[in-house]
């Protein structure tokens, strides 16, 4: 199973961005997922979840900010991410339970891409 995480780059404060984790192999299903983050000298911090029965969640410092949402046919996990301040500016990861086609589930974690906010 491979995870392909996209979307990061620079944007301006207040400006959006829409962050993609598509996972390919021997998968079934996603079945859940999060999103999270890193900044220089910071601990990773959770971002946002979706669990198996499709309820989100997100970190006080990101809600009616960002959403994380699923294309379940695609098997791809989003962040979108609106009214971006500086002190979003992180490596994001996202991190997928998937349903393997031997009928186990197994955690993986994506790559990385950086979100950098400017002021």
């Amino acid at each position: 199973v491979q995870l392909q995480a996209s979307g990061g780059g620079l944007v301006q404060a207040g400006g959006y961005l829409r962050l993609s984790c598509a996972a390919s192999g021997s998968i079934i299903s996603i079945v859940a997922a999060s999103w999270y983050r890193q900044a220089p000298g910071k601990q990773r911090e959770l971002v946002a979840r979706t669990t198996n029965n499709d309820r989100t969640d997100s970190a006080d410092s990101v809600k009616g900010r960002f959403t994380i949402s699923r294309d379940n046919a695609k098997n791809t996990v989003y962040l979108q991410m609106n009214s971006l301040k500086p002190e979003d500016t992180a490596v994001y990861y996202c991190n997928v339970n998937v349903r393997a086609r031997n009928g186990l589930e197994y955690s993986y974690w994506g790559q990385g891409t950086l979100v950098t906010v400017s002021s």
